[in-house]
């Protein structure tokens, strides 16, 4: 059971309610509710006093100096959730969603919102019921938040819009009607509160990072594999060479390197090359950066995660509406172009791997495209050849997508939203970026278990590479003559979508 706001959450804490292994429940303390009385409270003293309050009083962005009648005041909350009502593009799949309302939760749950116990106990039945609103990707400038695909989630609420429920996508007012339940009725300002943040862009950023992480462990693994087919020179992962380039995720990388490539088979296959091209050699530099840059990803994301970032917030100790800009998502929109880079740059290293593996002429005597077939029927066989065509496209395509997002700022909304962060079409930007690496990914995972096959040293593997070997194994059989490997290739990166091999291999031995 994961108690929001008992610690600050981490990615991992979003990951497992994302997926599932986790359900969540509020604070209990006397404090904690205290708090969270104290700022509905305080809107509605100011009401009574018939203050002045943005987006409570007021119309909303370029409209603030639009008055409310007082009579209308509760009607605007379920306005805002109407009107935009307009996004776009693909769903958010069930998990990304998931992660979406956790990472609301945890925002509205500090208290400094201004909402009720009664919206944050419903967001917490929807995640633990698994009522969970249906999102369009597509419609969010980053700034103020993620405005409407945020308003699903509030237009679930109060009862107007679909949600996943039990494998199938309905009307919420049957799921409410189903469960015996009214739709919430929405306070001032807690509309506002739940639309006007950074939650989708840091759902995404969440589940990105995670899987930036089996990427990175993904990629070593088989690059050890594949110095061993290519009889590579496992010594330009020496630990003296490293100390003299103090870049800790670097040196990292090369541990392993080190550790994986089994002593006895090193001696034996020791590379007459003096040095390896640059995709073996300079493997540690190339997945390096991406294992010096958790750092600051993650303090970045979970920084977010952990904020109160809409607009205004409601001080409920010293009793303040304080207008500022915390729904501006620059800090997301920076680490996921950084992310799309360092893992498009992964995918590019696959790739030249992939290419030295299927060229006879440098692959020292592997089979042309890694061909499996008997010599008889060789000449017939062609491998992996189409599978490196589709790596090189996927990674062409992964490439494409890195071009920053947060350089594309719109003034938009009348001028008001006049620099805006596009934070979550970075997310999202990354989140294609990773689907591409980890369907190149899936391919050399098959090629490299292959190509130690056909270099006889697959029975000699470190025991990390054998529960490599075996992992791949269980999606992918060797190719001897050719077939389509579409299904197994998918199969594959199904579960690096799962992330299975974090789950198992990379407990065990990263």
């Amino acid at each position: 059971m994961l108690i929001v706001r008992e610690t600050p959450l981490s990615i991992e804490d979003v990951v497992a309610v994302a997926r599932k292994e986790k359900q969540v429940a509020l604070p209990t303390s006397a404090e904690w509710t205290a708090l969270i009385q104290r700022g509905a409270d305080f809107l509605d003293q100011l009401l009574q006093d018939e203050g002045v309050i943005y987006g409570v009083t007021t119309g909303y962005g370029d409209s603030c100096l639009v008055e409310i009648p007082t009579h209308q005041v509760h009607e605007l909350p379920l306005h805002l959730s109407r009107f935009h009502g307009c996004g776009m593009g693909q769903n958010l799949d069930l998990i990304t969603a998931r992660a979406v309302v956790v990472v609301r939760l945890c925002s509205l749950a500090r208290g400094y919102s201004g909402v009720s116990h009664a919206l944050l106990q419903r967001l917490v039945w929807m995640l633990n019921e698994d009522v969970i609103p249906v999102i369009p990707s597509e419609g969010s400038v980053g700034a103020s938040g993620d405005l409407t695909p945020l308003s699903y989630i509030a237009g679930a609420l109060v009862g107007e819009r679909d949600v996943y429920y039990q494998g199938q996508i309905v009307p919420i007012a049957q799921v409410y009607a189903e469960k015996g339940l009214q739709p919430l009725v929405m306070r001032p300002k807690e509309g506002l509160a739940l639309m006007n943040g950074t939650a989708v862009m840091t759902a995404i950023a969440c589940l990105n990072y995670k899987k930036a992480e089996q990427i990175s462990f993904a990629s070593t693994l088989i690059t050890a594999l594949n110095v061993l087919a290519l009889e590579g020179n496992p010594s330009h992962f020496d630990e003296v060479l490293f100390a003299q380039k103090p870049h800790p995720g670097q040196q990292h990388i090369a541990a392993q390197l080190r550790d994986w490539l089994n002593s006895e088979v090193q001696t034996e296959h020791q590379s007459s090359r003096l040095q390896d091209r640059y995709s073996l050699r300079c493997a540690p530099h190339v997945i390096g950066v991406f294992e010096d840059s958790k750092v600051w990803l993650r303090q970045f994301i979970e920084n977010e995660l952990n904020s109160s970032n809409d607009n205004p917030l409601i001080d409920p100790v010293n009793l303040r509406v304080l207008h500022g800009g915390h729904f501006y998502g620059g800090h997301i929109a920076q680490a996921m172009d950084s992310l799309k880079i360092m893992i498009a740059n992964i995918a590019d290293l696959m790739d030249r791997q992939l290419a030295q593996l299927v060229d006879y002429k440098m692959n020292n005597g592997l089979p042309r495209n890694l061909t499996g077939s008997s010599a008889e029927r060789l000449p017939l066989n062609h491998g992996f050849k189409a599978v490196q065509i589709g790596v090189s496209a996927w990674t062409a395509e992964a490439l494409k997508q890195t071009l920053a997002a947060s350089i594309f700022s719109r003034s938009t909304e009348c001028h008001n939203q006049d620099k805006v962060s596009m934070g979550t079409i970075a997310a999202r930007d990354a989140s294609r970026v990773i689907t591409l690496t980890e369907q190149v990914i899936a391919a050399l995972s098959c090629a490299a278990v292959q190509a130690v096959k056909l270099k006889g040293v697959d029975t000699e593997l470190s025991p990390v590479l054998t529960a490599f070997q075996h992992w791949v194994l269980q999606s992918f059989t060797y190719v001897e003559e050719d077939r389509p490997l579409q299904h197994e290739l998918q199969a594959l990166v199904n579960r690096f979508e799962d992330l299975e091999l974090l789950d198992s291999i990379a407990v065990q031995y990263s």
